[in-house]
């Protein structure tokens, strides 16, 4: 894509601090570093988001996940866990349009991220889980 800054770090064409790259995916420093060691996992085919992943895509980058996280949270020895994220849609924070999972470093509870969300569990009856439950069901089986 032409005006893809993800396509054009992929290319050489804008400059990255890379710290793995092999076929399917490269990793670079997010420029926001909104942790010490904030990393981007983005795949190099150009896909909006995980909605427009191949059963293969998904096999060939996620398989990639596990390594570089591994030497993320490893690099500092303060670091004492990892946050996995991908933003799918603008709803859900996406800014870039081309698949990317954030790996996020965590150094202590007020390290500058943070993620909530309120416990909706009273709002629904038996009844309406079991209809959502089937009906998601209904959609892997499409």
């Amino acid at each position: 894509m032409d005006d893809c800054i993800f396509c054009k770090i992929i290319e050489g064409e804008i400059p990255s601090r890379k710290v793995y790259e092999d076929d399917d995916v490269i990793a670079i420093l997010d420029i926001s570093q909104v942790t010490k060691g904030h990393t981007l996992v983005i795949s190099k085919e150009h896909v909006r988001n995980i909605l427009d992943y191949s059963d293969e895509m998904a096999a060939r980058v996620f398989s990639k996940v596990p390594k570089i996280a591994r030497a993320v949270k490893q690099f500092d020895p303060d670091c004492k866990g990892l946050n996995v994220l991908m933003n799918n849609e603008e709803i859900a924070g996406q800014t870039v349009f081309h698949s990317h999972i954030h790996l996020l470093p965590r150094y202590s509870e007020s390290d500058g991220f943070g993620l909530k969300w309120k416990d909706h569990s009273d709002d629904y009856s038996e009844k309406e889980l079991d209809q959502i439950m089937t009906d998601i069901k209904n959609e892997l089986n499409e």
